[in-house]
């Protein structure tokens, strides 16, 4: 009793610091007024990163945060303990193979980055070459991300690309390794994509518009020349599209590839004449998607043409036309084709059926498919790298809500499998003690939402006593898979239970289940959240005094439209880089991505799409009511979700919230949207947000 006092003073305290010292921001007259209809928004002056005074706001913001968290240190510094404390640090990827050498990387115990290595197929591992130390490439920087490229035909030479910014300005450089050296060829302010010629002096590689950000020009480069002599390959002239570059498998083509949300298009030359002009695959269709990839004599061809869920097809090297597309595999009820890989004889399918993912593997010789059982009621499985064709062992992967990452490899022909590698969890961690659950929950509308669940059975009980969190993205067709993540089962310990609602606008249950959660549709995502976290509440996993949730990006426009919708039904909410000035956003063309995102999210300049969006717009909905605790997160280098749209939304929810629940603002200013370049780095981060939700829920 008098713990459950304490804690109520230091919460009634934390309410009180709220009122007395969290930063106000000022207004300034700001008017849109678009279709008629005024919009203020007083807080537009955020956007201005060049003004002194955003900083200052910033800055302020992130004292307050500290201030307040100052009481969680402790705890935020024993889960960081914990969750380091489960990784083994010295670890390595499994070897990958590719020609005459296997590649892989290693972590050295303490380091926030790895190491790039390679050996001979047949060679011991102390006969290793090192090809990258990216710890010690990394140790002027305060954000770096590192990207190993491709390794060219000869292999000799390694494109890798670095991006310092966190805006995804990277810099493209050749390793030498017979030479050990960087060569001299460096080309500045492009987006990372490349592909080699076959001749290992030629590489192609995309560059960005230096405004918007897209992808929008491949070009050609001849090793020892200059950049300035780079020749201009290929533009993609339609704003919505982007484009990007790859080898196919079999070496033999270079292809480019231009897409937006509804179209695809690709062109290809023959990998051994890089100064041809690329020929194009198909004219593109508005509506048509698909992607190609080739192996022996054929291209092979993902597409839903005629066929809402995709189905396979081949295209002889000759004529790509899409009237000359034969079909490998049909469409199936039920089942859409996420993604495939061919192989000699065998065909490897990735679908989603019912929410889950299923591996199947067709043989072409035999016509027949056979399907990968897991054993789980809720799990994810992909197929891994695979880089070379002519093998019988596939790999795949495997993990779910309390079953480690496991890379596994597959018998094409004996159907035999066996265990390559299985993420190491140190400190006793046993999955057994551990359960996971799916259940299907009616939505309002009468459809059904799949909805994965892991708690500790001996720490969790369903007596609507226990803190739930709920975690959904639900957008432009990416399923939120239930995968293993050992920093949650600090979470799980302390009596939490995690859930994850697959909600419309993601592809769980098929195409359709994206259609119906995206542009005129897309409330269906954010009343899928809320019907799911009814049905929580509803079954005792959880109570509205307990109930947390959480959403990043896209998933932080969720976050925003459900507690302006719902505010009394969570009792903490966590928005990572959200994205919750869409409207304002949306009708700015200059904006990285905006013109790209049309078919997802609709045009605003159109005034029926105009009036939805705006209908649910987080920023644009803040309104004078009590609101859950919140902890908003934003990167002040972030290229998808410009910082100012999380800035601005905080400001005005201190303006207009009613309740003495914290608001806290994090604007980490050394990362992008995906948080902090380190791997420790980002536990700390993690660390306080979980602190963050603890604390929040225990005197509720």
């Amino acid at each position: 009793m008098v713990n459950a006092i304490i804690c109520a003073l230091i919460f009634m305290n934390w309410a009180e610091s709220e009122n007395l010292s969290a930063p106000i921001a000022n207004k300034q007259d700001h008017v849109h007024n678009d279709h008629g209809t005024p919009r203020e928004d007083p807080y537009f002056w955020l956007k201005n990163r060049e003004d002194p005074q955003v900083t200052k706001y910033l800055e302020d913001e992130n004292k307050y945060t500290n201030l307040i968290l100052e009481k969680t240190k402790k705890l935020q510094a024993d889960l960081f303990k914990e969750i380091k404390g489960r990784i083994k640090q010295d670890d390595s990827s499994y070897p990958i193979p590719w020609k005459d050498f296997v590649y892989y990387t290693r972590f050295e115990i303490g380091s926030d980055y790895t190491k790039y290595y390679r050996r001979g197929k047949d060679e011991e591992s102390d006969n290793e070459e090192l090809l990258f130390d990216v710890a010690a490439m990394s140790s002027k920087h305060e954000y770096y991300d590192f990207d190993q490229g491709d390794v060219s035909p000869d292999q000799n030479l390694v494109i890798f690309s670095t991006d310092v910014s966190a805006r995804g300005f990277r810099t493209i450089r050749v390793y030498d390794v017979n030479k050990r050296k960087v060569l001299k060829d460096t080309i500045k302010s492009i987006d990372g994509g490349h592909a080699w010629a076959a001749d290992s002096k030629t590489f192609f590689y995309t560059k960005q518009d230096p405004e918007t950000l897209r992808s929008f020009q491949v070009w050609r480069h001849q090793l020892g020349d200059s950049s300035e002599k780079d020749v201009l390959v290929y533009e993609e002239k339609d704003e919505t599209f982007h484009c990007y570059v790859y080898t196919s498998k079999s070496g033999k083509y270079v292809i480019i590839g231009s897409s937006q949300t509804l179209t695809d298009e690709y062109r290809s030359i023959d990998s051994t004449k890089p100064h041809d002009e690329f020929q194009l695959f198909d004219q593109r269709v508005r509506g048509l998607e698909y992607d190609i990839d080739h192996i022996d004599d054929l291209f092979y061809i993902r597409t839903n043409l005629e066929a809402e869920n995709f189905r396979l097809m081949s295209a002889t090297e000759k004529k790509t036309s899409r009237s000359e597309w034969r079909e490998v595999l049909p469409q199936r009820d039920g089942i859409h084709l996420n993604d495939f890989e061919v192989f000699q004889e065998f065909i490897v399918l990735e679908d989603q059926e019912n929410g889950l993912i299923k591996l199947r593997i067709i043989n072409q010789q035999e016509g027949t498919i056979d399907e990968i059982e897991f054993g789980e009621p809720t799990y994810t499985a992909w197929i891994d790298v695979n880089l070379e064709s002519n093998v019988d062992w596939v790999r795949l992967g495997f993990s779910s809500l309390k079953t480690p990452e496991t890379l596994f490899e597959y018998n094409l022909r004996t159907k035999e499998r066996r265990t390559l590698k299985k993420q190491t969890v140190l400190n006793d961690y046993d999955p057994s003690d551990y359960v996971t659950e799916r259940h299907m929950v009616v939505a309002r509308d009468g459809l059904s939402v799949p909805l994965s669940i892991v708690y500790k059975e001996n720490a969790f009980s369903k007596d609507g006593n226990h803190p739930l969190l709920l975690y959904a993205y639900g957008a432009y067709g990416y399923s939120s898979e239930p995968s293993f993540r050992g920093s949650r089962i600090s979470l799980l310990d302390r009596g939490f239970a995690f859930a994850i609602a697959h909600v419309r606008g993601g592809q769980e249950m098929g195409r359709a289940w994206y259609e119906s959660g995206k542009l005129m549709n897309k409330k269906n995502t954010f009343n899928d959240f809320i019907d799911c976290a009814e049905y929580l509440i509803t079954k005792n996993y959880t109570s509205r005094r307990k109930l947390c949730a959480s959403g990043a990006s896209a998933g932080g426009l969720l976050m925003g439209a459900i507690v302006n919708e719902r505010p009394e039904l969570f009792a903490s909410v966590i928005a990572e880089v959200p994205w919750v000035d869409c409207v304002t956003t949306m009708l700015d063309q200059s904006i990285p991505l905006t013109t790209a995102e049309f078919d997802e999210w609709g045009d605003p300049s159109q005034k029926a799409v105009f009036e939805y969006m705006l209908s649910y717009s987080p920023y644009d909905n803040v309104k004078a009511t009590d609101y859950p605790n919140m902890l908003v997160i934003a990167g002040f280098n972030d290229s998808q979700v410009q910082y100012w749209e999380p800035a601005k939304w905080v400001a005005r929810l201190r303006s207009k919230k009613t309740d003495n629940n914290l608001l806290l603002l994090k604007t980490n200013f050394d990362s992008g949207h995906g948080g902090a370049s380190g791997r420790f780095d980002k536990y700390r981060e993690l660390a306080m947000e979980y602190a963050f939700l603890i604390h929040t829920v225990s005197n509720n």
